[in-house]
């Protein structure tokens, strides 16, 4: 795991932009603690730097980028891991190597592909390849964007970076807040798709590579792969599936442990941290685990991690269990985790993945972690809530009125169901309605919450379950859910690697018939992935029937006591430093805090006036590290 920074200047030297990028890889260095290089060239009139900062896991000793090939002078600096990469050498076995890693097969598979080289690849990854013959630069990122790459474009220069924070820093600009965006962030917790909360501030987008051309300074962003739900098998049986599923998954876990160093794993009560930990584990059975819990007991997971161990001492008596609790003081370290991530994401859980990726970091660099498997198998209950709604009309009036006691929000969401993917989307998702936005916010929401490249592909004929899981991987997944892990393992020098998100584990799942992953006769999430991991004895029956429990924090228990919270946090809900930035509304937040509650919440509860709390202190907490 490593960061990677780029310039391309008109009208800078080899000495100011080596400069400009050695400032950027100090600020970058928690990505790469181990090393840093720089490679200045002059193309075509402007000059062009790509800096590197290095985590050593992989190919300790040669593995140090960026990585040129002397036959024709291609460089590539990648951030990530190619986990195929042995299988795809033998693709390139005839070219000459420098190195015995990853990345440089991936140079030498575009030497000969170009640019289709990234169907090939199967990983986490963002990076750049400089190709001399062709006067272009090539940006680009994963399918899922597990792995974050960011632009600015000036007027002579064209600046990219793993992290704002270097982008910022090696372009001199002023941030600016884009305020565009605020209704948006306070609807979803989070802006879909390519632009940020920071004006002129983007995002290469997931499945997508970006391509610059020296000769006339301008570039185009095109997508590799689109994550298509068109092509259902109705015909695959629940057999089928899960052998299929199993031989996947495994090999997903199996190539995931491919490093020169020690790789632990992440574990919760849930069961795909459990499943991805038992897999690890018939190749190490000395693994070390880490798992946070919560003094509030409806909220802590400990007790059944540690059952879950127990139940199974064939394949974890070797392993080292390591936890903590997550208490309402670490609050504390709010400012510092939204330094981190550097957007504003308004989610519970950023509080113990930090504790957690930073207990891990104490004894390894590398964990592999259950990420993945909610957004392309549906973990969420708003894919059953969906799954029952569209198939309501057509059911029995006893199935109908069983549907009603199970879930009690059907009746409500039947009412007011969009008939659009996108509406029923947003639907689900949001936080403040638009009337709170305005009160909140003074602003009024534009009619299109986000931009146009983040509306998934979808043909039309998809089911309405596969539709709301187009646009939950489109940008939830990298924008929300993955952004988070990376900003706060990368915070502790920890590489994430997450088996669920293979992309060949996502293609099958979407040729899956929506009935096995969303099971409305046996009420279950995940369907296939439970039947899969009991039969091939991965997970005992207790595990993989386990109902879900959402993971996050007791926020309606934490922000329900004001006078007990930091200072800091003091500050902003009674609306003191709100009225300093002058950006909320003070009166609105402070008749929110009157309004927390504990009565009904629980860690099934998705949307509370905690939750609305939560998000405008970490817009606020945010604004205040990057403007004030």
């Amino acid at each position: 795991m490593c960061g990677v920074n780029g310039i391309v200047s008109k009208d800078l030297s080899f000495q100011q932009v080596n400069r400009r990028l050695d400032l950027m890889n100090g600020i970058l260095r928690h990505r790469g603690p181990d090393d840093t290089r720089n490679e200045v060239h002059a193309v075509n009139g402007k000059t062009l730097g790509l800096g590197f900062v290095r985590l050593s896991i992989l190919d300790i000793e040669t593995g140090m980028q960026p990585i040129r090939c002397d036959n024709d002078d291609t460089s590539i600096l990648c951030n990530g891991q190619i986990y195929n990469y042995i299988e795809l050498k033998e693709m390139v076995r005839s070219e000459s190597f420098v190195s015995k890693g990853d990345v440089e097969v991936a140079l030498h598979l575009y030497r000969i592909k170009g640019i289709d080289f990234l169907s090939y690849l199967n990983g986490m990854y963002a990076g750049a390849i400089f190709d001399p013959r062709k006067n272009r630069l090539f940006l680009f990122r994963d399918r899922f964007g597990i792995k974050p790459l960011y632009y600015i474009k000036n007027k002579n220069e064209f600046i990219f970076s793993s992290e704002i924070k270097p982008l910022i820093a090696g372009s001199g600009i002023h941030p600016e807040m884009n305020a565009q965006r605020l209704a948006t962030y306070f609807t979803y917790r989070y802006i879909p798709g390519s632009e940020t909360m920071f004006k002129g501030i983007r995002r290469v987008p997931p499945g997508s590579f970006l391509e610059y051309d020296f000769t006339n300074g301008k570039f185009h962003i095109k997508r590799y792969w689109d994550y298509r739900l068109d092509n259902v098998n109705q015909d695959l049986t629940v057999d089928e599936a899960s052998e299929k599923f199993h031989n996947l998954f495994s090999d997903s876990v199996k190539i995931r442990l491919r490093s020169d160093v020690e790789v632990g794993s992440l574990i919760s009560g849930g069961i795909d941290s459990s499943a991805v930990s038992a897999q690890a584990a018939i190749h190490q059975p000395a693994i070390r685990l880490f798992s946070i819990g919560f003094d509030e007991k409806k909220y802590n997971e400990i007790d059944i991690v540690k059952q879950f161990l127990s139940a199974n001492p064939a394949k974890f008596s070797s392993s080292q269990f390591n936890s903590q609790i997550c208490r309402k003081n670490h609050l504390a370290h709010l400012p510092a985790i939204i330094r981190s991530i550097e957007e504003p994401i308004s989610l519970g859980t950023i509080l113990p993945t930090d504790m957690v990726c930073e207990m891990a970091a104490r004894q390894v660099k590398v964990v592999l972690t259950g990420e993945g498997a909610d957004e392309i198998f549906a973990g969420y209950r708003k894919f059953m809530i969906e799954g029952a709604a569209s198939r309501f009309p057509s059911l029995s009036e006893k199935k109908q009125n069983e549907l009603l006691l199970l879930f009690p929000e059907l009746q409500t969401y039947l009412l007011q169901r969009k008939s659009d993917p996108a509406g029923r989307y947003i639907q689900n998702e949001t936080l403040f309605a638009p009337d709170e936005i305005f009160k909140l916010t003074g602003r009024k929401p534009p009619l299109n919450l986000f931009s146009e490249d983040a509306i998934p592909f979808l043909k039309g004929v998809e089911d309405p379950v596969n539709s709301a899981f187009a646009f939950e991987t489109r940008f939830r997944l990298p924008d929300y859910v993955v952004l988070r892990l990376d900003r706060l393992s990368m915070r502790h020098s920890l590489e994430a690697r997450t088996p669920l998100l293979d992309y060949r584990l996502a293609e099958f799942a979407a040729t899956l018939p929506v009935n096995l992953k969303v099971n409305l006769d046996s009420v279950r999430e995940k369907f296939i992935c439970s039947h899969s991991y009991l039969k091939y004895g991965i997970l005992d029956s207790n595990a993989a029937f386990r109902r879900k429990q959402p993971f996050t924090i007791p926020l309606a228990d934490w922000l329900s006591a004001p006078d007990t919270l930091p200072d800091f946090l003091q500050d902003i809900l009674l609306g003191d430093e709100i009225r300093r930035q002058g950006i909320l509304n003070p009166i609105y937040v402070r008749s929110l805090v009157g309004k927390i509650t504990t009565r009904g919440i629980g860690p099934e509860t998705m949307v509370s006036v905690a939750d609305q709390m939560f998000a405008i202190i970490i817009f606020t907490l945010w604004y205040q590290a990057f403007f004030s």
